[in-house]
């Protein structure tokens, strides 16, 4: 399936993040995870959506956006994964390195964010019209994002459960707020962390479609 698979330690800032990069062979496009609420990059919602983008011809970099000192921190006091302003600078800054990164760089780059890290992913995406082509909130919090919301110009898809009527409504509110091309997608059945059977199934198609159709030029079969 990946032609390249490595973990790497990449410097943002005055910090080193950890990473893990995966690019198949004659990749169409790179994606970065930007986690949330205390997620990494060993999340297997997002792991399991990674090797499914892996598989359609696209390269995913999962890479934690605290440090290993910060996860101790946030662990007792669960401030940093709301610092939104923190997160997003470091979704950027990592975002700015593909380009001229030896594994990934010259592929079109595409941000998946989850919870809280969509809001980063779309904060991110804010500044960087030209740098970032497509973005994918999985159970997202673009409401977190408000003052970037405006300013957002990439194809935006955001991925709601049914049964997560509290982010259902954050997301519709975001939508209103936002000029780019956006589209909400409502996976039956399933509540915030998509664990019923078949929707992180859907979620991962979904975000296959929506990268290949604004980082590759087309969409895959399903």
């Amino acid at each position: 399936m990946s032609e390249v698979e490595l973990s790497v330690r990449m410097p943002v800032g005055d910090v080193v993040l950890d990473a893990d990069v995966a690019v198949p062979r004659e990749a169409r496009g790179a994606v970065l995870f930007a986690h949330g609420s205390g997620s990494g990059r060993h999340s297997p919602r997002n792991r399991y959506v990674a090797r499914e983008l892996q598989r359609a011809g696209l390269a995913t970099v999962l890479a934690d956006l605290l440090t290993v000192e910060e996860e101790r921190v946030d662990a007792l006091t669960g401030h940093l994964r709301f610092d939104i302003g923190l997160l997003a600078d470091r979704v950027g800054a990592l975002a700015d390195r593909l380009p001229e990164d030896e594994v990934v760089g010259g592929l079109p780059v595409g941000l998946f964010g989850a919870s809280t890290g969509a809001a980063a992913a779309l904060v991110a995406a804010a500044t960087r019209p030209g740098g970032v082509r497509a973005v994918v909130s999985r159970g997202g919090r673009p409401d977190l994002a408000a003052g970037a919301l405006g300013s957002v110009r990439q194809p935006t898809l955001l991925v709601v459960g049914e049964r997560d009527p509290v982010v259902l409504d954050l997301n519709r509110e975001a939508m209103r707020a936002m000029t780019a091309p956006v589209r909400l997608e409502i996976v039956p059945r399933a509540t915030h962390l998509f664990e019923e059977p078949g929707a992180l199934e859907t979620v991962a198609r979904l975000a296959r479609d929506w990268f290949l159709d604004h980082l590759a030029g087309g969409a895959a079969s399903a």
